[in-house]
């Protein structure tokens, strides 16, 4: 399997099948550029344009089978009322299952919780102000005890939105992170539990 981060929420999961997470809309992230994309499917969290871009995602009419699930969430802490609705997405693909955690805006309940699951592989923002911030994405990893986590939607040097939250406000906390050169990685390849850090993509 290779995990392949495109930037700000945007993840590509290549296996037996393959999935587009969360897309972005041309120019509106700073810092990133999407490629074209084609994937057996596409999932997108929520309607905001950094997140749904769908139409850049090629997908085929008759896709194989994968085995998912969601659970409605939200994007802020006040049910929705300020930016809306989120949805967690999971997936299960080559015996490994992935969670994209969207635009989350609250820790979870223990029931929703129980709906995720297990965790392989924990994609989770962790720049604050549009969703969760570091130590709130923390308690979030820390409740879904995932092998893997792969902290997502946070500023950069040179890319991500002014008003968000450095990376290093979420592995401070970490004891466990592990950097790759890269914007792609096996999940096979690390010694789980750890924080993966990815390159940012070439823009």
């Amino acid at each position: 399997m290779n995990i392949i981060w495109h930037g700000h929420s945007c993840f590509e999961i290549r296996g037996s099948v393959s999935v587009v997470f969360d897309p972005f809309e041309p120019g509106y992230v700073p810092g990133f550029q999407l490629p074209q994309l084609s994937a057996d499917y596409c999932f997108c969290s929520h309607g905001h344009g950094d997140h749904s871009y769908s139409k850049g995602v090629t997908v085929p009419s008759a896709p194989p089978a994968l085995t998912s699930h969601f659970v409605d969430t939200f994007h802020d802490t006040q049910q929705g009322a300020q930016r809306g609705p989120n949805r967690i997405t999971i997936v299960e693909i080559d015996g490994k299952t992935i969670a994209h955690m969207g635009d989350i805006g609250h820790i979870l309940s223990a029931e929703q919780i129980a709906a995720v699951g297990p965790v392989d592989v924990l994609l989770l923002p962790v720049g604050g102000f549009f969703t969760v911030d570091a130590p709130t994405a923390k308690t979030i990893a820390e409740s879904l005890k995932p092998g893997i986590v792969i902290p997502m939607h946070y500023r950069g040097k040179g890319f991500g939105f002014d008003v968000i939250s450095p990376l290093e406000d979420y592995t401070s906390l970490c004891d466990d992170v592990i950097k790759i050169d890269s914007n792609q990685f096996d999940p096979d390849t690390v010694k789980t539990p750890c924080t993966v850090v990815l390159e940012p993509p070439v823009c």
